[in-house]
C-alpha cells in the first residue's frame, strides 16, 4: 500500500513521535510511506527518512496546498491527516482531487479550540470529509462527537502503542550518579522529570509553583524540565517563573534532549501538570521505564495511569494538590517502586508498539478495500 502522511508540524511532539512510529512500522511491513507537513522547522524529517519514508518534504500551508498535494495523493492509495491545520487543508485537498474515499483523519487530542461555537460548526464540516477518524482514546472520541461534531460511527479508537525496549534497557543499564550530576543533581535528591512542550495546555507554571511548595517540606525534591517551545516563548516564560519562585538549581531546564530514556531511567517520579491530554505518550514511555507517574486527573490520562496503582493523579490547576503528592512520593521510595512496576506491566498489556500499527493497517484496508 502506499501511504501519504501529513502533518502540521515535524517538530518534537506526541502526535510527531506517534507517526514517526507509524511510518517506521508501516515500512517495516513492505508498504511504501511520503510524509508532508506544513510548518515549523522540521526537526524529525531525518528521523522520518531513516524510519523508511520514501520522501519527506515541506508544502506550505496556504492557499495553494491543495494544489500543491495533487502529486502526493494521485500517487496514494490512502492519505492520513495529523492535527488540525494538517486535517483542514488535506480535507480541502481530497475534495478537490477526489480523493474522498481515501482519506483518513488522526485525533491525537482533545483540541479545546472546537469548544468555540464556531470553531465547532466549521469542523462539524471538515469533519465529515474523511472516511474514518482514528482517535487516540475513548475521551478524545467522545470530545470530537460532543465539539468537533463527528459521530463516533465515524471514529475507530486505536491507542497509541510503545516499544518499550530502549526504556527497559536505560532502565538496566544508566548510571544514574553521572547522569544526574551534568545537571548539579545529588544521587540523594528525589528527580522529578517532566519532558513535554512548552505550550499553556502542559502547565508548566502550576508545576513550578508546586516543586517550590514541594521543596519547603522536602528540599531533595527536584526538577528536571526536557523540551522547549519551538512556536513561542513560553520556554522563557517558564524560566522566568523559576526565577520569580527562588527555584535556582532545583530547577534544570535541559531542552530538547535526544537520551529521553536515560533521563527518565535516572529520575525518580515523572511528573506533568496537564490542563488536557489526548492520551500522553510521555506516560507510556515513562511507564515502560518503571516509573511513577504524578499527573492530572484530566481528559485520558486515567485511561492511561490508574491513580493509586501505576502513579497519583491530582486535580488541574493546583498547585498545592501536586506539592503534596510530590512530598508523598519523595517520601516513600517503597511506593515509588511499586507504581513503577504496576506501570510496566500495563504498557505490555494494553499499549504494545505491533498492536497499534496492525490496528492501523486494519483500518486503511477497510476504508481502502485492500485485501
Amino acid at each position: 500500500m502506499k501511504i501519504l502522511h501529513v502533518l502540521t508540524t515535524l517538530d518534537v511532539g506526541g502526535a510527531e513521535m506517534h507517526v514517526l512510529k507509524q511510518v517506521r512500522g508501516q515500512a517495516a511491513r513492505g508498504h511504501e510511506v511520503r510524509v508532508v507537513y506544513l510548518k515549523g522547522q522540521g526537526t524529525l524529517a531525518a528521523d522520518f527518512r531513516d524510519a523508511g519514508a520514501s520522501e519527506v518534504r515541506h508544502i506550505a500551508g496556504g492557499l495553494l496546498f491543495p494544489f500543491k498535494l495533487r502529486r502526493d495523493l494521485s500517487w496514494c492509495d490512502l492519505v492520513h491527516s495529523h492535527l488540525l491545520k494538517a486535517d483542514a487543508l488535506t480535507a480541502a485537498a481530497a475534495l478537490l482531487n477526489g480523493a474522498r474515499r481515501r482519506l483518513i483523519s488522526g485525533k491525537h487530542n482533545d483540541e479545546q479550540v472546537l469548544r468555540r461555537a464556531l470553531v465547532s460548526r466549521v469542523h462539524g464540516a471538515i469533519g465529515r470529509v474523511p472516511a474514518r477518524t482514528i482517535v487516540l482514546s475513548d475521551h478524545v472520541g467522545r470530545f470530537i462527537e460532543e465539539h468537533g461534531r463527528v459521530p463516533q460511527s465515524r471514529q475507530s479508537r486505536i491507542y497509541y502503542g510503545l516499544d518499550p525496549a530502549p526504556f527497559e534497557e536505560a532502565a538496566r543499564s544508566v548510571d544514574r550518579a553521572a547522569t544526574l550530576a551534568e545537571f548539579g543533581f545529588e544521587p540523594e535528591d528525589v528527580v522529578f522529570i517532566c519532558v513535554a512542550r512548552f505550550a499553556p495546555q502542559k502547565a508548566h507554571e502550576v508545576l513550578l509553583r508546586a516543586a517550590a511548595e514541594a521543596r519547603a517540606i522536602d528540599p531533595r525534591v527536584k526538577l528536571l524540565l526536557v523540551g522547549d517551545d519551538p512556536f513561542g516563548d513560553g520556554r522563557q516564560r517558564a524560566e522566568a517563573e523559576a526565577v520569580r519562585l527562588e527555584l535556582g538549581g532545583s530547577a534544570v531546564f535541559a531542552g530538547i534532549r535526544r537520551d529521553v530514556p536515560a533521563l527518565m531511567a535516572a529520575s525518580d517520579v515523572f511528573v506533568m501538570a496537564s490542563r488536557w491530554e489526548g492520551l500522553g505518550l510521555v506516560f507510556l514511555e515513562a511507564m515502560a521505564t518503571s516509573r511513577p507517574v504524578l499527573s492530572t486527573n484530566v481528559s485520558a490520562i486515567p485511561e492511561v495511569v490508574v491513580d493509586g496503582e501505576t502513579g497519583r493523579l491530582v486535580a488541574p490547576d493546583d498547585p498545592s494538590a501536586m506539592a503534596g503528592a510530590m512530598v508523598d512520593l519523595a517520601g516513600d521510595p517503597e511506593l515509588r517502586a511499586r507504581f513503577g512496576a504496576a506501570g510496566r506491566a500495563r504498557v505490555i498489556d494494553r499499549f504494545g508498539l505491533d498492536r497499534m500499527v496492525d490496528d492501523t493497517i486494519a483500518v486503511y484496508r477497510e476504508v481502502t478495500g485492500a485485501s
